[in-house]
């Protein structure tokens, strides 16, 4: 069974705290200056599964989606599976099984009895400490193949149709707004990968949430000279995750997600610079097959 990406910091999270209100996404306007990420939460205990609020008829909760390599995934837990039991308590909400988590420190080992395919089975969850979101962003992408690209209308160059269409190059994906502050800031640094490395294979794309018409008046504006893309229905800002802005996906020849990079970070830049000098030198694939599922890991 398989389900759709949400936005991971809201989604993915089970900690004690209550999920975060409020903040800027990609489809929301800035609360105050300089202001893109919403309000740090404590790193509590966590096991790294989305839940339906509540659950079936029969009880239990349903499992929506198991972060990679997190304590759930190692433990065995699958996309939908039904959590009938949390260390030995009877759960019916997306709640109950936050509250006994939040309940417990890292290292702990939980006993969660699931229903699959009409069979009750345990798995014994090691808890960790809840990463960051940009981490969790990391843990889901990167190694995988890159979601699809949905929904997006040209504002500016020439922005492919697919991931299929960017095969045998490599790509930098820029998530961004034009009222973000480090957005603007990261802009002319892409600009210059585009210009020193676009003709040896490197496609940079900027993706944004704002009306067509504002980004191709902000791109003309700003003088950039790599592609911009409307995400108007937010389809791909979603399947990729993004919650803060700007963010940055690399994804190498094969469409494999290398990187990922949230905010402004110089640092950080050098690093991904250096990274796309290597993929670019890494020889194309000899043959590209059919575009492979979203979130699946290359053999």
């Amino acid at each position: 069974m398989t389900f759709p990406r949400f936005p991971l910091l809201l989604a993915l999270a089970l900690t004690a705290s209550a999920s975060a209100s409020g903040g800027s996404g990609p489809g929301d306007h800035p609360p105050s200056a300089g202001a893109v990420r919403p309000p740090t939460l404590h790193r509590a205990a966590w096991i790294g599964v989305q839940m339906d609020p509540s659950g079936p008829a029969s009880g239990g909760v349903t499992v929506r989606h198991v972060v990679r390599t997190s304590p759930g995934e190692k433990a065995g837990m699958q996309d939908g599976d039904v959590i009938l039991r949390v260390a030995g308590t009877t759960v019916s909400t997306a709640e109950e099984v936050t509250r006994i988590v939040g309940g417990h420190d890292a290292g702990d080992t939980l006993d969660v009895v699931l229903q699959r395919a009409g069979h009750e089975q345990t798995v014994h969850v090691v808890l960790a400490p809840r990463p960051s979101s940009d981490d969790m962003l990391r843990m889901e992408y990167v190694g995988t193949f890159a979601p699809p690209l949905s929904g997006l209308t040209a504002a500016s160059g020439n922005v492919p149709v697919s991931m299929q269409a960017l095969r045998g190059k490599v790509a930098v994906l820029e998530f961004w707004a034009v009222w973000c502050g480090p957005c603007r800031m990261t802009m002319p640094l892409l600009d210059g990968w585009q210009a020193r490395y676009g003709a040896q294979g490197l496609s940079v794309v900027g993706i944004t949430t704002d009306p067509v018409a504002q980004a191709a008046a902000f791109a003309t504006q700003s003088g950039v000279h790599y592609a911009i893309a409307s995400d108007s229905t937010n389809a791909t800002s979603l399947a990729y995750g993004v919650r803060n802005i700007p963010t940055l996906f690399v994804v190498d020849k094969r469409g494999v997600v290398r990187e990922v990079s949230v905010g402004y970070d110089p640092a950080a830049h050098q690093q991904i610079e250096r990274l796309v000098q290597r993929l670019l030198a890494e020889p194309a694939p000899s043959a590209l097959p059919p575009p492979p599922t979203q979130g699946t890991t290359p053999p």
